[in-house]
């Protein structure tokens, strides 16, 4: 779609399974399996919408999907859909990897990191864009590469070491315009150092969410993952995003939504209205 000066594509890696008591958090599962019905090991389908924006300044990636150096026991246990392929994807859209000029990191978790880099013919792993600049918070940076217990198995180095050594790291600390109306801003609660991005024009603010409010679904505030390190900060975070997408007509980017991929916010008589946008 057409966003003033840019351009906009929602370019898929695919999709993912991921347990439902843990994408909803303290939400009874009699509840949640309404809105998104299980399987039979108790997942749900989790959706990988990176976001491509085509800037006059060039063409920027926002977050990698999964990518492809996982093995077959990985693919088993999260029921990775492969039938669409973040590369394949831009490749429709006429782009090479080769032409992608910046990506934007919101954090470095597995499903959203690692497509950043790829295993070559002789298995090194390298960058999958190897003339971008992947923007990243020097929080998460150090976050990342000193994982605790907790969060470790959400990290997998390989998805960003190799860019450290290419010289390709951007590192940034809070809000920040990394480019003419794209700017970056700290949404904490998912992870301390976590980011969205905003992209400006005269038709307005889009808004990519990532993972503080992954799904349509978790726009009611207590609906919030049990992978958030800092629930509370969510709920504070959801709710500043959620009165200024509806006061300031934001349109909203889910990352991880199969269903509404990018919607609006309309409040009618106290309750929110979830409006999918639907491209003309």
């Amino acid at each position: 779609m057409e966003w003033g000066n840019f351009e906009i594509s929602v370019v898929s890696d695919g999709a993912f399974w991921l347990d439902g008591g843990a994408m909803y958090g303290v939400v009874p599962r009699t509840l949640w399996s309404l809105a998104t019905p299980p399987d039979a090991q108790n997942r749900i389908e989790v959706a990988l919408n990176c976001l491509l924006v085509r800037t006059p300044a060039g063409n920027v990636l926002l977050d990698t999907g999964l990518g492809d150096k996982y093995d077959n026991k990985f693919a088993e246990r999260f029921h990775v859909d492969r039938s669409r392929r973040l590369v394949e994807e831009l490749g429709r859209l006429g782009l090479t990897p080769l032409d992608i000029d910046m990506v934007i990191n919101t954090h470095l978790h597995f499903d959203h990191a690692g497509g950043n880099t790829r295993r070559d013919d002789q298995g090194k792993v390298i960058p999958v864009f190897p003339k971008a600049r992947y923007v990243i918070q020097r929080g998460e940076w150090a976050n990342a590469n000193a994982p605790n217990a907790r969060s470790r198995a959400s990290y997998h180095p390989e998805d960003w070491l190799s860019l450290e050594t290419n010289g390709q790291v951007h590192w940034v600390s809070g809000d920040q315009e990394v480019l003419a109306g794209v700017s970056v801003f700290l949404t904490p609660g998912h992870l301390r150092d976590h980011q969205s991005v905003r992209i400006s024009s005269c038709q307005g603010d889009l808004v990519f969410l990532s993972d503080i409010i992954p799904t349509a679904h978790h726009l009611k505030l207590p609906w919030i993952m049990s992978y958030d390190l800092y629930p509370l900060e969510t709920l504070e975070t959801k709710q500043a995003l959620i009165r200024r997408a509806v006061a300031e007509h934001w349109l909203l980017v889910f990352y991880h939504d199969p269903r509404v991929p990018m919607a609006y916010l309309t409040e009618q008589d106290g309750l929110l209205q979830v409006d999918p946008y639907v491209s003309s």
